[in-house]
């Protein structure tokens, strides 16, 4: 069974509060990309980091600007999505959104996001917490989607059984 259904067309831009705005990134967005996740690494690696390895203390610009070209073509391919938190001119990565299949067990979607330090706390971030739920109750096709880091913590979420492949 797909992930999603082949008619599916995933939206290429998501407004949130007035002069911001979610879409796919892409590789062309490293020059904001970059000192967006390496400004807030230490955060973002207590969030992600014994999960998914991410992001490493010593990542670079090009290897950050391959994992946007992957994310780009799975973007295209459907079998993943990053969404990049941009303010309207798209001249500032404030944040991004993962919407993937499921890992583990008990979801048909795993999804999980964050902003950078900067906007931790703020208006925009309490924008995006109430939004994304309700952006994929509204718009994506999941039946038991999996908010990782909400409903439950990342370290519940590795404990789930992996997704069996049927």
């Amino acid at each position: 069974m797909a992930w999603l259904p082949d008619d599916f067309a995933h939206p290429t831009t998501v407004p949130i509060l007035d002069g911001f705005h979610l879409r796919p990134i892409r590789a062309a967005d490293t020059e904001i990309d970059y000192p967006a996740v390496m400004g807030s690494r230490e955060r973002l690696w207590s969030i992600y980091g014994e999960a998914w390895g991410w992001p490493p203390e010593t990542m670079t610009v090009e290897a950050d600007r391959a994992d946007l070209a992957r994310h780009e073509r799975e973007i295209e391919a459907h079998e993943s999505f990053n969404y990049a938190l941009l303010d309207l001119p798209e001249t500032e990565l404030l944040g991004c959104v993962y919407i993937d299949p499921p890992e583990k067990q008990g979801a048909d979607a795993e999804i999980s996001w964050w902003v950078v330090d900067a906007r931790a706390g703020t208006d925009l971030e309490a924008a995006l917490d109430l939004l994304v739920p309700r952006w994929i109750a509204k718009v994506w096709p999941f039946e038991k989607p999996r908010y990782v880091g909400r409903d439950l913590t990342w370290q519940e979420w590795m404990a789930l059984p992996d997704q069996s492949a049927d």
